[in-house]
C-alpha cells in the first residue's frame, strides 16, 4: 500500500482535534444534547448551555467578550457579513472603502460587489516587505470613507500586517475597520479588545475544529454599524438568523480551548520547524524566501524556486500535500499579486510553494519534504531551457527550436538530431506545466523517424484530446507547436553546419 503524502497544507485546513470530535458526537444522537437551542424545554436548554460554553471558549481565545461573538458558517460568511453589512448600513454617510489587492477572495469579491452598487474602493498595494504601509493607508483615507478591511496575516506568505497602526488611523477618523483573522487565530496570541478593530472574521477548520462553522467578532458598540444579510428567527443578535448548529459550535469551542492551551508551546515549536525547513531549502540554491523581512505567523513558509514551473514542481512532489504560493488557478495563468508585490518576476511568482506546518508536523516531516523538493528540483532544472546543453549532448547535425522565453509562462525548446531530412532522436527542455511537459515528452517519441516534410504529428487540439489537457491550457500547447515550427526554420542551417 502506497504511503500517504506528508501533509504540509495546514493553512488550507486542519484535521479535527480528537477532543473536539468527541464533544461534537455528544450533540448528535438522542443520548446527547441534540435539542434545538431556541427551544425552552430541557433539551433546548441543554443545547443552549453547550453553545454558551462554546461562545465563551471562542471569546477567550481571541481576547473578546462572549457577547461579541456571532457564529457564522465560516470566515467567508463572516467577511461578507462585516463588509457588505457595514458598507450598506453606512451608505448614507459615505460610499468610499479601502482594502488591499492582497486580500483573500472572500474579502475581494464583496468589495467588487459593492463597486457595482456604486461604492468607490481604494485598492492598496503592499510595500516591498509585503506589508501595507500605514502612511499609504492614511493617504487613501477620505472624508467619505466609511469602511476599511485588511487581513491580520496573509494566507500566502504569513506576513502579519500592522493592524494596530492602521486600525488607529481608522478609529481617529471614525472609519469602521474589519480584519480577516482566519490565518492568525490559534496561531499567534490575539487580544481583540486591545486592538482598534471593529469586526474580525475567523473559522474553526483552520484551528483543528470542524468545517462549516466560524465566527464574526463584533466589537461591543459596533453592532449598530452592521445590517444583516439574511433575515429569519433573530438568532445571533439578529445578525445571523437560523437554527444554530450545536455540534459544530461545540466542536469549535473545544478546538479554541485546546488552541489556547497549546499556543505557548506550539507557536515556538512550529517556528523552529519552519526555520529548519527554510535552512534546507535555502541550501539548494536559487531559492527566495517570500515575506522574510516582515513578521510572520509561525507555520507558513513561502518559497520561490528559480528555473522551474510551479505547477510542474507541485506535480513532481507526489509525496507531499502542499499548495503553490500562487493565487492563480488553472483557469488563469496570472501569477500571485502578493508575490509580484514583493518584487518577484512572473516566473518566480509562479514557481513558488507554500509549506504550512501544524500540530502533527515533526522534524522527520520537514526533512522528508526538503529531500523530496531537492530531488524534484534537480530533475526539473535539468529540463529547463535556461540550462545550456552539456557538450556531450550537442551533436551535429542538431536542429534546435524554441518558443516562449525567459519571463514567459511557458518556454519550450526542442533538440532534434537529424540525418538529412529524417529525425533520428528528439529531446526537449521546458519551463511549463505538467500537461505541457507530458505532451512534449510524448512528441519526442513521436518525432523519431519522421521526415522534415510533415514533421509535426497532428495539431495542438488533437494533442489536448489525446492527453486530456484542460481546454484552458490549449494555449500552452500552441507554444509547443511554435517550438517545432522553429526547428523547421533552422533545419537547413543545421545541415550546413553538419557538412563542415
Amino acid at each position: 500500500m502506497k504511503p500517504s503524502p506528508t501533509y504540509l497544507d495546514y493553512a488550507a485546513t486542519t484535521p479535527v482535534d480528537p477532543d473536539a470530535a468527541r464533544a461534537m458526537s455528544e450533540c448528535l444522537t438522542s443520548e446527547g444534547d441534540f435539542g434545538n437551542p431556541s427551544s425552552t424545554h430541557l433539551y433546548g436548554r441543554a443545547a443552549a448551555a453547550r453553545i454558551a460554553q462554546a461562545r465563551a471558549q471562542v471569546a477567550a481565545l481571541v481576547g473578546a467578550d462572549a457577547r461579541e461573538i456571532v457564529f457564522t458558517s465560516g470566515a467567508t460568511e463572516s467577511n461578507n457579513l462585516a463588509i457588505l453589512g457595514a458598507a450598506r448600513n453606512s451608505a448614507g454617510g459615505g460610499r468610499h472603502l479601502i482594502s488591499a489587492r492582497t486580500e483573500h477572495k472572500s474579502v475581494l469579491d464583496p468589495f467588487r460587489r459593492l463597486e457595482k452598487e456604486g461604492f468607490s474602493v481604494s485598492w492598496l498595494t503592499p510595500a516591498g516587505g509585503g506589508r501595507i504601509d500605514p502612511q499609504a493607508f492614511a493617504a487613501a483615507l477620505r472624508p467619505d470613507t466609511v469602511l476599511a478591511a485588511l487581513m491580520y496575516a496573509n494566507n500566502e506568505t504569513g506576513v502579519i500586517e500592522d493592524v494596530a497602526a492602521i486600525g488607529a488611523l481608522c478609529r481617529e477618523r471614525g472609519v469602521a475597520f474589519h480584519c480577516d483573522c482566519a490565518q492568525a487565530v490559534g496561531k499567534v496570541p490575539l487580544a481583540l479588545h486591545d486592538l482598534p478593530i471593529d469586526f474580525a472574521a475567523f473559522t474553526a477548520h483552520k484551528l483543528y475544529g470542524p468545517k462549516g462553522i466560524g465566527a464574526l467578532y463584533v466589537r461591543e458598540g459596533a453592532r449598530g454599524l452592521l445590517q444583516p444579510l439574511i433575515y429569519g428567527g433573530g438568532q445571533e443578535r439578529n445578525l445571523r438568523p437560523g437554527t444554530l448548529a450545536t455540534h459544530q459550535i461545540v466542536g469549535f469551542g473545544v478546538a479554541c480551548e485546546v488552541a489556547a492551551r497549546e499556543l505557548p508551546v506550539e507557536g515556538p515549536r512550529i517556528e523552529r520547524l519552519r526555520k529548519r525547513l527554510w535552512q534546507q531549502l535555502e541550501a539548494l540554491g536559487g531559492t527566495h524566501l517570500n515575506g522574510g523581512a516582515a513578521p510572520r505567523v509561525p507555520g507558513i513558509l513561502n518559497v520561490s524556486f528559480e528555473g522551474v514551473h510551479g505547477e510542474a514542481l507541485v506535480g513532481a512532489l507526489s509525496g507531499l500535500a502542499i499548495s503553490t504560493g500562487s493565487a492563480c488557478s488553472s483557469e488563469s495563468p496570472e501569477p500571485s499579486y502578493v508575490l509580484r508585490a514583493l518584487g518577484r518576476n512572473t516566473q518566480l511568482a509562479q514557481s513558488s510553494l507554500r509549506f504550512s506546518l501544524g500540530r502533527p508536523t515533526g522534524e522527520s516531516d520537514v526533512d522528508r519534504a526538503a529531500a523530496e523538493v531537492a530531488e524534484a528540483l534537480t530533475r526539473l532544472r535539468a529540463l529547463s531551457p535556461a540550462r545550456a546543453p552539456e557538450a556531450d549532448e550537442v551533436a551535429a547535425p542538431l536542429v534546435s527550436g524554441e518558443a516562449g522565453g525567459p519571463g514567459a509562462d511557458t518556454w519550450v525548446r526542442f533538440h532534434l538530431l537529424i540525418a538529412g531530412d529524417i529525425v533520428k532522436e528528439a529531446r526537449f527542455q521546458a519551463f511549463a506545466c505538467p500537461h505541457t511537459m507530458q505532451v512534449a515528452a510524448w512528441l519526442c517519441g513521436a518525432l523519431r523517424g519522421r521526415r522534415r516534410q510533415g514533421l509535426i504529428p497532428g495539431t495542438p487540439d488533437a494533442w489536448a484530446q489525446e492527453h486530456h489537457v484542460p481546454p484552458e491550457k490549449l494555449g500552452r500547447l500552441l507554444v509547443v507547436e511554435d517550438a517545432l515550427r522553429a526547428c523547421l526554420t533552422h533545419w537547413s542551417e543545421a545541415l550546413e553546419y553538419g557538412d563542415r
